[in-house]
């Protein structure tokens, strides 16, 4: 349940980092490479002053979001999302610095420095809650404790990459903070439109997970599950969308238009296929992931429902609603995608998820 929130404050960050990487990459296509470290400095510390005043709202309103977002619920369930939420929500400014410095490292189209830090940071995580749930047997802080060892220790192997002045994109030796705001305010023009179009989808997830929770904890369980597994399923064409990201925004800063259609048009292939495939896998080892799960039957075939549904939308619709954006954006249009993001959700997802569920009964 807290995960919720904090997907919704993780995609505000991430939307920030992705204007970053889309200022950094134009002044690379212009051959300015001062600009574009200065850039970089200035990415990481909006993102870091951001973060910290995130954090500080979402302690002092806690209690307000939690009864906000998740209503009604069992006193203990509530307990445990207090516990959960005190600790994971003081990792924010660290996975900020993570996703602010895997942008850079996209933006000159290294992404396999990032990916390992990822393994890494995973293999913490996955560890850390073995030891500290199987080994001490401790409950739900287990979780949450090592979530947040491993992104502190992401954002420093992050900062120490960044400051080798012998990369083609790199940050100050000596960061001084001090808001720059020329690059503040090109990264933000990006930014801004781009975080408040995904931050809306995931507060219409929130808006909608309140109203499931109404239904009883077999709805719960299945649209978390369906959930998780849909993170996955987009998975594919989420990478390529940082791919398209980088190599757009270099052709833009170059002024090369033809480059910038021509490449939007082969990788928009290329994700079509990889989401078919993607998708077409979860369907065929869906009683596999539902056994993972240890659901029940009510829930495991309410779970499955829902994930082929998502499969299927995932392969047909899911390119276009996100990869045309991702140039869009790079070129620098982004009112026109936040526009038709933030419409879609609420009449659409909200709106129709309202009808649906509650007024034609359908849960």
């Amino acid at each position: 349940l807290v995960d919720s929130i904090m997907i919704l404050i993780i995609t505000v960050m991430t939307a920030i980092a992705t204007g970053g990487a889309v200022v950094v990459g134009q002044f690379l296509g212009q051959k300015k490479q001062e600009n574009a470290n200065n850039a970089a400095d200035q990415l990481l510390i909006f993102s870091l002053m951001l973060s910290l005043a995130i954090i500080a709202v979402m302690y002092v309103l806690r209690r307000l979001l939690l009864t906000l977002v998740f209503g009604d619920i069992d006193a203990d369930v509530m307990h445990y999302c207090n516990v959960y939420y005190s600790i994971v929500v003081a990792s924010i400014p660290f996975i900020s610095i993570y996703n602010s410095g895997a942008a850079l490292f996209r933006s000159v189209g290294n992404s396999k420095t990032s990916m390992n830090i990822s393994f890494l940071m995973n293999g913490i995580n996955v560890c850390g809650n073995a030891i500290l749930i199987f080994g001490f047997h401790r409950g739900v802080e287990g979780v949450a404790i090592p979530t947040l060892v491993s992104r502190m220790v992401a954002a420093t192997i992050m900062i120490i990459l960044l400051r080798n002045q012998d990369r083609q994109v790199h940050i100050s030796e000596r960061v001084k903070l001090r808001p720059d705001w020329t690059y503040i305010r090109k990264i933000l023009r990006i930014g801004v439109p781009n975080g408040v179009e995904n931050s809306m989808f995931q507060l219409g997830k929130l808006i909608l997970l309140s109203m499931i929770s109404g239904f009883g904890t077999v709805s719960i369980a299945a649209n978390a599950v369906s959930n998780a597994v849909s993170m996955i399923a987009c998975l594919p064409g989420m990478a390529m969308g940082y791919g398209v990201t980088s190599v757009i925004s270099v052709c833009v800063g170059a002024g090369d238009y033809y480059q910038v259609r021509f490449y939007t048009k082969k990788l928009m292939k290329w994700v079509y296929a990889a989401m078919f495939v993607t998708n077409a896998l979860i369907i065929a080892v869906m009683p596999f992931i539902i056994h993972v799960y240890g659901l029940s039957e009510e829930t495991g075939s309410l779970a499955a429902s829902l994930i082929v549904l998502n499969c299927v939308s995932a392969i047909l619709i899911w390119p276009l609603s996100f990869t045309i954006p991702y140039m869009l954006r790079a070129n620098g249009d982004v009112t026109y995608t936040m526009i038709v993001g933030v419409a879609s959700m609420w009449i659409f997802r909200i709106g129709f998820g309202v009808i649906l569920a509650n007024l034609m009964g359908m849960g």
